[in-house]
């Protein structure tokens, strides 16, 4: 019989937390927002992004483009499907020479992530683009790092992390799940 462990390992101020210290780092190591756009990798990290984009401007009172990016024409077992669009009117974003910040929810192999990559290459020449995420579980199979990180937690390979957020999932938190043989 199996059993599954679950521990949470960030509440609902944790979260709020580490998304005001990432919004707080991108306005640092940016120098401000000018020409910088946040993308979301759907579905939660569109979430992550419209948050943050809130947070710059509460923080510094100027609006910062928000879209998200849908990956699943990117992998070969899915259909071509609309692959970028502005979150907030349904409209094609203009990634050409911006600093793109790519939001996602968790971070292991990296292959989502260099998936989202291609997506935003094929639509123009971003100036750079960075990496946002709320957990770096590690694990990596391509070399790819993220830029802003919510919290680093190290995990086996039998351990899965599950972020659950109040747009999707009714309440705030992220979560560690382990499996028990018995």
């Amino acid at each position: 019989m199996n059993e599954t462990a679950e521990h949470t390992i960030i509440d609902e101020m944790g979260i709020r937390r580490a998304l005001t210290r990432i919004a707080h780092e991108i306005l640092e190591k940016n120098k401000g927002v000018e020409d910088c756009t946040l993308i979301g990798i759907r579905t939660r990290g569109i979430y992550l992004a419209k948050r943050v984009a809130e947070l710059i401007m509460e923080i510094e009172g100027v609006p910062i483009p928000v879209g998200e990016i849908d990956i699943t024409s990117y992998r070969d077992d899915r259909i071509k499907v609309k692959s970028v669009e502005d979150a907030r009117e349904g409209g094609n974003l203009q990634i050409q020479d911006r600093k793109i910040i790519l939001f996602d929810d968790v971070l292991y192999t990296g292959r989502t992530v260099r998936a989202a990559m291609d997506a935003l290459i094929d639509l123009g020449r971003p100036q750079m683009i960075q990496l946002a995420v709320l957990v770096d579980r590690g694990h990596r199979e391509l070399p790819i790092r993220p830029d802003y990180v919510g919290k680093n937690v190290p995990t086996s390979k039998s351990e899965s992390i599950e972020v659950l957020l109040t747009e999707i999932d009714v309440k705030d938190g992220v979560i560690i799940l382990q499996q028990r043989g018995k």
